[in-house]
């Protein structure tokens, strides 16, 4: 059975003939597997998304490769783990693009190592697909080569402050994140954005991510009168300390912000699980029950596909899900143009209207490489974690 054949697996898009979008099809080698270079953060403190990620990629991979894979061409996952080091980062992508000869490459997980990198990938026109936030990741003109399927930071930062402002009705804000290049940045946005709204941030701080004790920040914070906390990090550690010490001073205070809040690792780092409540991350449609426990149907089939498989208890969906569904479009665009040359996968992934992966409904064009719907990005209820999806948060509909 061919990779057409398996539409559930890749989302449901049917194939288009490469003909009928104008691209080139080069004939496939014969047996040559498809090469994916794998960028990811799987140890260090900002391990987390890309745990999740992986057991997606994996998950992804082996079932092509079972059912016969792209064409008779398997996916082979070439991971290197650059524990969110951007000079580990700089020198797996060289390495990747010099010696393995990758095809494509899936990542990397942290917006700081992808700062370093997509400039290094752009020069070599490599077809690249991430899920890092930091809106200037994405511009067609300078990084063609490069696409995000994840929301852009913008996007979720209009998410919490909408949270925070029209249904919290907080006006004083603290904003945290912590010292990677992505805390940095987003808390920075986070702040100016917050204020063009008309809140008062009331502190700013960014912390490092191994920090034991958060009083000190976390008391300047409630004596500067925060109703609300937005944190920026992809720490978990961070996150539990926080939470930890919010309860051991007796704040009532809300967290909103960064989708890593909501991580099962924080139910076993936070001292009670009441130090979970009143935490608000940032979640998606794709991954939300409803009143009556359901998923949307898209995504119920696929939680159905990983059990017994992929473990969900301590890890996010939308993760596994975007490891899925980044390893489906490379694989995609390959069936599709018959070719792995680069010219040909980017030009694929310009043509996606509407694209139905899991995660998210993706659409691209050579002049827009965000391709996540801003509709289909909400707030959770961090502790409500069933099989890695949420509840909504209080006040959505």
């Amino acid at each position: 059975m061919d990779i057409s054949r398996r539409n559930v697996l890749l989302g449901g898009a049917g194939a288009v003939g490469a003909s009928a979008l104008g691209l080139p099809r080069p004939a496939l080698a014969a047996s040559g597997p498809i090469k994916v270079g794998w960028l990811a953060a799987l140890t260090g403190p900002s391990s987390a998304p890309a745990i999740g990620f992986n057991r997606g990629v994996v998950f992804a991979a082996e079932a092509i490769n079972a059912a016969g894979g792209v064409k008779g061409r398997k996916i082979e996952v070439i991971t290197r783990d650059t524990q969110g080091d951007p000079t580990k980062a700089v020198n797996a992508t060289q390495e990747m693009i010099s010696q393995l000869k990758v095809d494509a490459v899936w990542g990397p997980t942290n917006s700081g190592e992808s700062l370093a990198v997509t400039p290094i990938m752009a020069r070599a026109k490599m077809p690249n697909i991430h899920p890092c936030v930091i809106d200037s990741l994405i511009d067609p003109k300078k990084f063609p080569n490069a696409f995000r399927l994840s929301p852009a930071n913008f996007q979720w930062d209009d998410a919490v402050r909408h949270y925070c402002l029209k249904v919290l009705k907080v006006k004083k804000v603290a904003v945290i994140g912590d010292t990677t290049g992505y805390g940095v940045a987003a808390a920075n946005a986070s702040t100016a954005a917050l204020k063009k709204d008309g809140a008062d941030v009331v502190y700013h701080a960014n912390i490092d991510a191994t920090q034991t004790d958060m009083t000190p920040d976390m008391l300047r914070a409630k004596n500067a009168g925060a109703e609300a906390i937005v944190c920026w990090s992809t720490s978990t550690g961070m996150d539990a300390r926080l939470f930890n010490t919010r309860a051991t001073m007796g704040w009532d205070v809300p967290f909103v912000g960064h989708p890593s809040m909501s991580s099962g690792e924080i139910g076993s780092l936070v001292e009670k699980p009441a130090n979970w409540d009143k935490v608000y991350a940032v979640g998606y449609r794709s991954c939300s029950y409803d009143s009556a426990g359901k998923l949307p149907a898209h995504s119920q089939e696929l939680v159905d596909k990983l059990k017994g498989k992929v473990d969900l208890k301590d890890t996010l969906l939308w993760w596994v899900a975007g490891g899925v569904d980044a390893i489906n479009l490379i694989a995609k665009a390959v069936e599709v143009t018959g070719s792995t040359e680069s010219k040909a996968i980017i030009g694929y992934w310009n043509t996606l209207t509407k694209y139905p992966g899991y995660f998210g409904t993706y659409t691209f064009s050579p002049e827009q490489h965000n391709g996540y719907p801003t509709d289909e990005v909400v707030m959770s209820a961090a502790s409500s974690a069933k099989d890695g999806t949420f509840a909504l948060a209080p006040g959505y509909s």
